[in-house]
């Protein structure tokens, strides 16, 4: 392995500026668990590592005061899957944080370092995208802050200039009496990254047809993890079995999936629709439990 020179900063702002004075030589750090195996591969080759596990508000996991769920990008997996408060409030990203890897490497991956690979399969983002949430980020001009869907740009890609760092995710309060269900799909039960996986948030609303609203998303069936919008209005509109097959077939229609060494793109499809009507019937039969408490 090339060796590197490590560096623990004080401050966001001299993170920043060793990114700008290294210019493409320095990769950042949090948990470490794709970076070193990507330098141990010999697919990155960074002269410096910039430690940014410790700066200010990269541990922070707390809800504030508008009631929305703000994730330090330092954050680990297991600290949200094992949250009382996410489990509660946002059991759906629990799910999808609680299905990466094994439960050792959930204790060094982060949700940052998650959202920044900007991977297809990786199994917080759909949950994140269902729940609308946004990336804030620090650079050399201040703060700004994007929606993860406008964050991610492609496979592997984000929005992230010269310089910038994510600080934090913020993920809003789902609305009153919703309900979540994330499905993961690999080669084994546990430790495997996804073949694909679907997230799906639903919650009552009497101003719609079928008196609810749906987010779904869908994960490794596209180059980025996906919304699937007309899969959404669909049971918008109508929850009996028929919308629910009508849903799922859409959210299918929705997916762009290849052939790779862990599923066909056939199969995937087929498993969208599967995945995706176990989901939604899972949800509906929690807001029907919720309704009846």
């Amino acid at each position: 392995m090339q060796p590197f020179d490590y560096v623990k900063p004080n401050s966001l702002e001299e993170a920043s500026a060793l990114l700008i004075e290294h210019n493409g030589d320095a990769r950042l750090m949090a948990g470490m668990t794709d970076l070193l195996i990507r330098i141990e591969r010999g697919f990155f080759h960074p002269r410096l590592v910039v430690d940014v596990k410790a700066l200010p508000g990269m541990r922070d996991l707390l809800v504030v005061r508008n009631g929305d769920l703000r994730i330090g990008a330092a954050v680990t997996m297991n600290e949200v899957a094992l949250s009382p408060t996410a489990r509660s409030g946002w059991p759906l990203l629990a799910g999808g944080c609680q299905s990466v890897a094994s439960y050792q490497l959930r204790n060094r991956a982060t949700v940052g370092g998650n959202v920044c690979n900007a991977s297809p399969a990786a199994d917080s983002v759909p949950a994140l995208l269902c729940y609308e949430a946004s990336v804030h980020i620090f650079g050399t001009d201040g703060d700004r802050t994007l929606p993860l869907a406008e964050f991610i740009t492609g496979p592997g890609r984000t929005a992230l200039q010269r310089g910038e760092l994510v600080t934090a995710i913020t993920v809003p309060a789902p609305a009153r009496g919703a309900a979540g269900k994330f499905l993961k799909l690999g080669r084994t039960a546990v430790g495997d990254i996804s073949v694909m996986n679907v997230a799906v948030l639903g919650w009552p609303d009497k101003a719609t047809p079928s008196g609810s609203q749906w987010r779904i998303a869908l994960g490794s069936v596209a180059p980025t993890v996906i919304r699937a919008p007309e899969a959404e209005r669909i049971l918008a509109a109508n929850t009996s079995m028929a919308g629910i097959e009508a849903a799922a077939q859409a959210a299918s229609d929705a997916s762009r999936p290849i052939d790779d060494i862990r599923a066909t793109a056939a199969y995937r499809r087929d498993m969208v629709r599967v995945l995706t009507r176990r989901g939604v019937e899972g949800v509906l039969a929690e807001i029907g439990e919720q309704a009846n408490r």
